[in-house]
């Protein structure tokens, strides 16, 4: 065992970064498998040099290394009990790009899709498309031999590997490209370990014994789609043994080997020019799964793009997601499976038309679907990306029972492909399962899970009983039981039984041959760990009663809403990808900083903890310290992982144990303390922001406190009101929310949205009630906001209705009615019915547009052009194209939606000393950029008051709200 004073020694050896501290061994105990094993350390090198070093020590100490990009493995590659090599922070470099041979050079920290973004101005892309290639990387791609949903028309990632330059297990370095016979012949010279290596697979593959059982033991050859051990049937086709082509390339080999053969550091790829954009999908409906997977051999004929599969599971899912339910709108009926056909055109789009007509055509005359809708442009988009969240949609199934991942990566010849199915229905009846079916069927493989609780012993059971089921049925038709997701732990174990004995030997001889002290990803592939074993959670486990005061009963208490996080890192995206998740990330670049990260680690110490506050643990607050509460997990995440209430529940349980500071209590009472302060607003102006004020509340010395208004919304209210018309209510009435930021800080924004909704024919109510309570939640303080969550529903519940609505100027505190409140209220259901009538100004406006109770005739026709910011809570929660049609209501506007993440301010976080910096990044990381590029005669729309702060101090650019725009529009 390592001692810290070895780990030690090694940190300071390194370049880059060693981790041995709990938290971070924890955040790396997991990736998006099943699988839970605790690391020695995490390293982060940042060059060749480093990797050599930690190669060097553990050979010394007998540790396996586990190279890691984005930690996306399905079936725990990632996760070892060494040392966990994370390589995707500083192995990020494009080397260099041949645009002439079409070849690029990438180091395997480079995200698959910003490397396309990088391809693209050359017209060419890189093939393979994961559904994760938003924030996987090439390092990865390559472990496993991904593929995706391109692979029917543009191959796997095996298909692309021109050289990988590597270290080998001894720290030596070599190149693995393609060689002639007699090049490969000379490598086997020598009594390097590259030579011992080339000598070893000679010897290997020259005997006919040896030729003849991989023949006739591995996947048919038709499958192209397969990563069943190393790649050595694909060698056979060298002429060295008996085969026909003149080269041969070992990269092919490292190629699936998930990194248990030697550590690659360089990765020369091939890349193809970019498909036709004269593209149309076909979305074929169905009554049956065996209906969709007979129809898929008929559309196969006809030269697909892409042929993906979804079933009534996964759709189901979609519905109460908040990002993907926009996106199911080409869905007719309740079919039980999907089809998205994909044809494409270089010719012109009447040319894609004909090949659309005929593959409905084609189907219909076969009785194959119900509906065969057509979808073009940038709907094709929106499916596709309904179709890449499938794995993380799953993880949204409430309680214990979730799609377990062990039999998921099956292929099969694809005419084998109905049989086969038709099959495993049948074997997973015996079980009393009914599978989920999805992804990429005219490849031959439909990722197929069954529905299990491993936290019983009949559900760990019926995992490894299933699995051994499967692996025989996928013997029986020759096919591969790792398609594209690799053997790692849980389908290693099938090894012997899948491939035979002999090759099974074979393989682990290869193994000692690149790596004979076993110092590579151990466990994986060969001496394969149990699959059964070292899971994220322990069967008859009793499970941990953890009282909470924000209610979670939607997802079954606290741990289970941290446990719907699988680990498939949609919070690693970065800006080039769009959306908001996860803004700390973005700006760090450090797992630690994901959204994945702080559930993983509040589900093993709310698991673990021994101690009577399971929260009280400085590692849950490292973890959560950058979480800016955006919300974006909540809507971005496939999951809907909420890790902004996790963050408000931790943060109240832990203070509850260790006090809640000086500063927080300043912040949380924020509006109790404005109340005081506007009594002489100059005055509290003048003194909150001195210098030595903002230095004992921990305020960063650049920021400038928010001053308040010469006078509250209120009062300016209380003394206006008389002045509308009665007459002039032509529209009916609403309430106005009187939120704590308008009322002493956005004063004039107040008196626009009031104006402009007096003016526009609506009787503008005003009651005495408590404010929202953001302050309470973002910093912890859940009791106060508990009390305030009771009166604000009691007070309006008996007077707001669908025909009299409440409506909130600043998103993050009306918002509260429609998310903190159902949490934290006691009369849950009036809460619930009350959100049901609350609206952002920018929503109410929306729906009365499609009423016509507002519309352009009550506008000027200046020209104006309009850029929006939109606040992250309204992202999540509501929609920025609801200010996109109220900021379009004057017939001239030009109006946009800047594709802007989060601003970075994040209410007081931005505010705070220690935080001013990484706040700063976030609005750099997309924001700033934007606002900088925007011509100053352009106006910038932003709702949140926060968002407009930090706009300023960012740019030096003064953004309004969209009420003061709209109201300069009013005739």
């Amino acid at each position: 065992m390592l001692t810290a004073l070895q780990l030690q020694h090694l940190s300071e050896s390194l370049e880059g970064t060693l981790l041995y501290d709990e938290l971070h061994k924890t955040i790396y105990a997991t990736d998006a498998s099943a699988y839970r094993i605790m690391p020695l350390a995490v390293a982060l090198p940042k060059n060749e040099g480093d990797i050599i070093k930690l190669i060097r020590f553990a050979n010394e100490n007998k540790i396996s290394l586990t190279p890691r990009t984005a930690g996306t493995s399905l079936a725990g590659q990632t996760v070892g009990n060494g040392i966990i090599v994370d390589v995707s922070k500083y192995f990020t470099k494009i080397v260099s790009f041949d645009a002439e041979k079409k070849t690029i050079t990438v180091q395997p920290g480079v995200i698959r899709d910003e490397l396309n973004l990088y391809l693209k101005p050359y017209g060419l892309f890189f093939g393979p498309n994961t559904s994760t290639s938003n924030r996987c990387m090439i390092g990865g791609m390559v472990g496993n031999n991904s593929s995706g949903t391109t692979s029917i028309r543009y191959g796997v990632t095996r298909d692309k590997i021109v050289e990988i330059k590597a270290i080998l297990s001894d720290g030596s370095k070599a190149e693995f490209k393609e060689l002639s016979s007699a090049e490969f012949i000379e490598k086997t010279k020598g009594d390097s370990l590259e030579s011992k290596i080339y000598k070893s697979i000679y010897e290997e593959l020259s005997n006919g014994e040896n030729q003849k059982e991989i023949y006739n033991q591995f996947p048919k050859p038709e499958i192209h789609r397969r990563n069943t051990g190393y790649a050595v049937d694909l060698l056979l086709k060298s002429e060295l043994f008996s085969g026909t082509e003149k080269t041969i390339n070992l990269g092919k080999l490292l190629c699936g080997s998930e990194g248990t053969l030697a550590f690659t550091t360089e990765v020369i790829l091939k890349v193809d020019v970019l498909p036709p954009t004269n593209n149309i999908m076909v979305v074929a409906h169905f009554h049956s799964i065996q209906e969709s997977l007979e129809a898929v051999v008929t559309a196969m004929k006809h030269h697909l793009y892409t042929c993906e599969m979804m079933d009534d599971t996964i759709l189901n899912c979609t519905k109460t997601n908040r990002e993907q339910a926009k996106n199911r709108f080409f869905i007719q009926g309740e079919p039980k499976a999907v089809i998205m056909l994909e044809v494409a055109s270089s010719i012109s789009m009447d040319d894609a038309e004909l090949q659309a007509n005929a593959l409905i055509a084609d189907l219909e005359n076969n009785n194959f679907g119900y509906a065969l809708p057509k979808i073009y442009g940038s709907d094709i988009d929106k499916i596709n990306e309904l179709r890449k969240a499938g794995l993380g949609l799953l993880g949204s199934i409430v309680g214990d029972d979730k799609a377990a991942d062990s039999i998921e990566d099956t292929a099969v010849e694809l005419s084998d492909l109905p049989n086969y199915i038709a099959d495993f229905s049948a074997m997973m009846k015996s079980h009393g399962q009914d599978a989920i079916y999805y992804a990429h069927a005219g490849a031959g493989e439909i990722h197929l899970r069954p529905i299990l609780n491993l936290k019983t012993k009949e559900g760990l059971y019926q995992f490894r009983a299933i699995a051994t089921e499967v692996a025989h049925l996928v013997k029986k038709y020759r096919g591969s039981l790792s398609g594209e997701h690799g053997d790692g732990i849980v389908r290693g174990e099938f090894l012997p039984f899948m491939i035979g004995e002999k090759n099974y030997e074979l393989l682990k001889r290869i193994k000692a041959a690149f790596d004979p002290n076993t110092i590579l990803n151990e466990g994986k592939i060969v001496n394969a760990l149990k699959m059964d074993e070292n899971l994220r959670v322990e069967a008859g486990r009793v499970e941990p009663d953890i009282q909470t005061i924000q209610d979670f009963s939607d997802s079954m208490g606290i741990l289970r809403l941290a446990e719907k996080c699988n680990g498939s890192g949609d919070c690693r995206k970065l800006p080039s990808a769009g959306g908001t998740l996860c803004p700390s990330y973005r700006a760090t670049r450090n797992e630690k900083d994901t959204t994945r990260a702080r559930a993983n680690a509040l589900r093993e110490y709310l698991t673990h903890s021994e101690k009577d506050n399971k929260f009280n643990h400085e590692e849950l607050y490292k973890v959560f310290e950058l979480c800016v509460s955006c919300k974006a997990c909540a809507s971005e995440c496939p999951s809907n992982v909420d890790v902004a209430a996790l963050k408000a529940e931790f943060l109240y349980q832990y203070q509850k144990a260790n006090g809640f500071s000086l500063r927080n209590k300043i912040f949380a009472y924020n509006s109790k303390l404005n109340q005081l302060g506007s009594i002489a607003p100059s005055v509290t102006n003048f003194i909150v922001n001195l210098p030595m004020i903002k230095s004992v509340m921990g305020i960063a010395p650049k920021r400038e406190v928010p001053l308040l208004a010469k006078t509250t919304l209120r009062k300016w209210i209380e003394k206006n009101k008389s002045k509308q018309l009665p007459t002039s209510f032509i529209n009916g009435k609403l309430y106005l929310f009187c939120d704590e930021f308008t009322n002493y800080y956005d004063v004039s924004v107040g008196i626009d949205a009031y104006e402009l909704l007096t003016n526009l024919g609506y009787e503008v109510l005003l009651i005495d009630h408590e404010e929202s309570g953001r302050a309470f939640i973002s910093k912890g303080f859940l009791e106060e906001a508990k009390t305030i969550a009771n009166k604000n529903v009691t007070i309006f519940s008996t007077i707001i209705t669908a025909d009299v609505p409440l409506i909130g100027i600043e998103p993050s505190a009306i918002l509260t009615f429609r998310d903190e409140y159902l949490r934290l209220a006691d009369d849950k259901e009036t809460a619930e019915q009350l959100s049901k009538n609350v609206y952002t100004i920018e929503e109410f406006f929306k729906k009365e547009i499609t009423k016509n109770k507002i519309h352009s005739g009550q506008f000027s026709d200046i020209q104006k052009t309009i850029k929006i910011h939109g606040h992250c809570h309204q992202k999540s929660l509501s929609s920025v194209e609801a200010t996109f049609a109220m900021l379009n209501l004057p017939k001239n506007s030009s109006v946009t939606i800047y594709n802007s993440g989060c601003c970075g301010m994040a209410g007081s976080f931005g505010y705070e000393k220690e935080h001013y910096d990484i706040s700063m990044q976030m609005g750099e990381d997309t924001l700033f950029p934007k606002i900088r590029a925007t011509d100053e005669t352009i106006s910038i729309a932003a709702a949140g008051t926060s968002c407009r702060h930090q706009i300023f101090d960012g740019t030096n650019r003064k953004a309004l709200h969209p009420v003061t725009i709209l109201k300069t529009c009013l005739k």
